[in-house]
């Protein structure tokens, strides 16, 4: 077992014809999603990248803390545009927060929902991926490998989708109260693609938040 598969087809319609309206493009496969997205190793305040805007640097972000036992690796190049940086950097703090409210089995956490807009499919992916491990009383553990990153920016700069890979040959769940993990045999269910629709924040200057999502399982063309 790696993660129990959550319904999300119902919030896809919408997410893709955000994307095609946001940003040119979309992926027509995106189904339910069998993976849970994105942790660091150790570390206190996750913070974006020093080549990103002051605004996004000076932001007080949520501390999220991860066992040593589970890793997350980010196999891209730091975007040259500043704020292209700062909108992937808070991409991939969404996906950690996921990972840090499995961790904390709390369904309800902060972390993801900073990253998140209030009432958008991404917020409510998230919760039901946490909700689903917390009542399975599993955990995480292992590495997920993260690559093939791009930012698409709207003409008006104040949204953006991100696209990423997902590697999760090397990820697992494990048993909260026994510590057994549960490992899977390598296959194609290992691999997702995640879209992400990301806009900025009213309230903090330089933060951008996951408003919807979309994810595409056994995408093969991740592999490699």
């Amino acid at each position: 077992m790696k993660r129990r598969t959550l319904p999300v087809a119902a919030a896809l319609a919408v997410t893709a014809a955000l994307l095609l309206t946001a940003c040119g493009g979309g992926d027509d496969g995106s189904k339910d999603n069998d993976k849970i997205a994105g942790a660091d190793a150790g570390g206190t305040k996750t913070s974006a990248s020093p080549s990103a805007s002051d605004a996004a640097r000076n932001i007080d972000r949520p501390t999220m803390k991860f066992p040593s036992d589970f890793k997350m690796v980010f196999d891209r190049t730091e975007p040259s545009d500043a704020k292209n940086a700062a909108v992937l950097g808070d991409a991939e703090n969404f996906v950690r927060a996921i990972n840090y409210g499995v961790v904390q089995q709390n369904a309800e956490d902060g972390a993801y929902k900073f990253y998140s807009t209030p009432d958008g499919t991404a917020q409510a992916y998230a919760r039901k991926q946490i909700k689903q491990y917390v009542d399975g009383g599993w955990t995480v553990t292992g590495v997920q490998r993260y690559s093939r990153a791009k930012v698409d920016m709207t003409s008006g700069g104040n949204r953006a989708s991100v696209s990423f890979c997902d590697d999760d040959s090397k990820f697992y769940g494990k048993e909260v109260k026994s510590k057994k993990i549960l490992k899977t045999k390598p296959s194609d269910k290992d691999y997702y693609f995640f879209e992400i629709v990301m806009t900025a924040s009213k309230g903090a200057k330089g933060l951008w938040t996951a408003e919807d999502i979309e994810v595409q399982k056994e995408a093969t063309q991740c592999k490699g």
